[in-house]
């Protein structure tokens, strides 16, 4: 345990995406066993307001508007939120006075990082994906250090600035308990699992598609499959060796513990997560009309640095899914072995440290 008394205050920042909360979350324990007090700025009402709620820590909330790259009548009265912002954010980080800003990205952090270079408070900023966002761009002139999650960002970024950390994953995902996931499931021990994760925007094609294949795949294997949100097939409900769930909080661990490879988008957090877990995976990226490209990149850098398997949205058929799973079981142990090289692997640690240097030279 840090000396609790050192009463060393952070403000933590980042929304607009579960993907820019999650990891400031996964830093909550590390941060609290370093003595550090913990605040939060978000948005007035966005998601990290809901899931900041459940730790009972100090949160504000700012106007925030978003940076548009098209045309939007948004783009005429956003600027005036984000200046509102710039004004509320400053306000709060004089009333807290913290020794360090993390800020995770999106468009909320934006306000909070240059309001924190404006009062002389170090910034330390964390970009997700291989190419910086929007919001990132903006507050990389006033941080101190940026993290980042790929070998190919650090070219993107300030050489004194760019520091390759990973992300920080939550410490409980890799404390699962498969004999609970193979309860919950009904599952047999003898059959390896694949886990199927589509993400909340994405899922429809998996879905699609992971369906399809259930009769290929069920000879081999049993399929956890995590469909999202109203996605569930009543028409499957009885299969044997397969159990779907609209999204899984509490037991997610348990099933990683059981999933022997795992099907899933290339989100940054997502994959970032497989990495520290070493769990084989499928990579299946959101098409570039679906996003900024991004999970494209992210799926490219993990199938170059042999932690991952790449099937492009396009292609997808059953029968190639049914191919690809059957390949990467049988090859998995190559994925195993360089994962288990990784130097993302450690991602709290380094974070931490870059956070007590900025704080203590405050």
């Amino acid at each position: 345990m840090g000396n609790l008394n050192s009463n060393k205050k952070i403000v933590l920042t980042g929304g607009g995406t579960a993907g820019h909360v999650t990891p400031n979350i996964a830093l909550f324990p590390s941060l609290k066993d370093a003595g550090y007090e913990i605040s939060y700025i978000g948005s007035y009402d966005g998601i990290e307001k809901k899931l900041i709620t459940d730790f009972d820590i100090p949160y504000y909330g700012i106007a925030t508007g978003k940076f548009r790259r098209y045309l939007d009548i948004k783009n005429l009265t956003d600027p005036f939120r984000v200046i509102k912002g710039l004004g509320e954010a400053r306000k709060y980080l004089k009333k807290i006075g913290p020794d360090v800003v993390f800020s995770k990205g999106g468009f909320v952090s934006v306000p909070v990082v240059r309001a924190a270079a404006s009062l002389h408070i170090p910034c330390i900023i964390h970009e997700s994906d291989m190419t910086p966002g929007l919001a990132n761009k903006l507050c990389i002139p006033v941080a101190k250090k940026v993290c980042c999650n790929f070998p190919e960002t650090m070219a993107m970024l300030p050489k004194e600035k760019a520091v390759l950390t990973g992300s920080p994953i939550r410490e409980e995902l890799t404390k699962g308990d498969k004999i609970a996931a193979l309860d919950m499931c009904g599952f047999t021990a003898n059959k390896p699992v694949i886990m199927v994760i589509g993400g909340s925007l994405g899922a429809a094609s998996i879905n699609k598609v992971v369906r399809e294949a259930l009769p290929k795949l069920l000879t081999d294997f049993q399929v956890i499959h995590i469909c999202g949100k109203d996605k569930i097939d009543n028409m499957l409900l009885h299969m044997e060796g397969y159990i779907q769930f609209e999204y899984v909080k509490a037991e997610l661990k348990d099933l990683f513990a059981l999933a022997d490879l795992v099907i899933s988008r290339a989100g940054a957090n997502s994959i970032c997560e497989l990495l520290a877990l070493k769990k084989p995976n499928l990579l299946i990226p959101l098409p570039a009309e679906s996003s900024r490209g991004d999970q494209i990149l992210n799926a490219k850098s993990f199938e170059s640095q042999g932690f991952s398997m790449v099937l492009d949205d396009d292609s997808l058929s059953a029968d190639l899914l049914a191919e690809k799973v059957m390949e990467l079981y049988f090859t998995r142990q190559t994925y195993l072995d360089a994962m288990g090289k990784s130097n993302l692997l450690a991602s709290i640690k380094s974070i931490m440290k870059l956070i007590d240097d900025a704080a203590a030279h405050k």
